[in-house]
């Protein structure tokens, strides 16, 4: 995997990617150095209700130097996402190794050698007590959030996680136990 050196991190500055052996490593690196992923909801708009929806989202699992592999959202009550999400609070969020530079040049976004993780769980709003951990952790990596405009009401949220699935190279997915997922770290 020593080729992987120019993903997705790249834009941020880290380091190279762990070997595709160490999936949990892998799901947790992908992770924190995404800025932004793919969140599917069920839907509640009128033309499409029931159906799956999916929307972009900028996300961080805590700044760059402290990664939790909790993934936090600041959204508004205005997103369609949000109404969803209030009807049924369950919701996949999907990042590619796409978003960096590496996979665009060298792999097609599909191709198994393009790293994908999805996580899977449950859409809660973030507890008081943890308000200013995800304040921190939106605002050190997307900091034009805190200059949003007030009257949209935004608040944050997290994932909590029920699976974590990756594709990472050729020969199949891996369902990384959460325990595993969350005693990773990405550097």
């Amino acid at each position: 995997r020593c080729e992987k050196a120019h993903s997705v991190a790249s834009q941020s500055g880290s380091g190279s990617p762990p070997p595709h052996q160490e999936t949990a490593r892998t799901a947790r690196y992908i992770a924190h150095y995404s800025d932004w992923g793919h969140l599917a909801t069920i839907s509640t708009q009128d033309q499409v209700r029931r159906l799956p929806f999916g929307n972009i989202f900028s996300v961080s699992d805590g700044a760059l130097d402290n990664s939790t592999g909790v993934i936090y959202f600041y959204v508004t009550p205005m997103d369609n996402t949000v109404s969803d999400l209030k009807s049924n609070p369950y919701a996949s969020l999907t990042f590619s190794e796409a978003e960096g530079e590496f996979c665009k040049m060298v792999y097609d976004p599909e191709d198994p050698r393009c790293a994908r993780l999805s996580l899977t769980g449950k859409m809660v709003e973030v507890a008081p007590e943890e308000l200013g951990f995800a304040k921190e952790a939106m605002f050190s990596r997307h900091p034009v959030m805190a200059k949003w405009p007030v009257g949209h009401k935004w608040f944050f949220m997290k994932l909590e996680l029920i699976q974590v699935w990756l594709q990472d190279w050729i020969g199949g997915v891996s369902l990384i136990p959460l325990e595993d997922y969350f005693k990773a770290t990405p550097f």
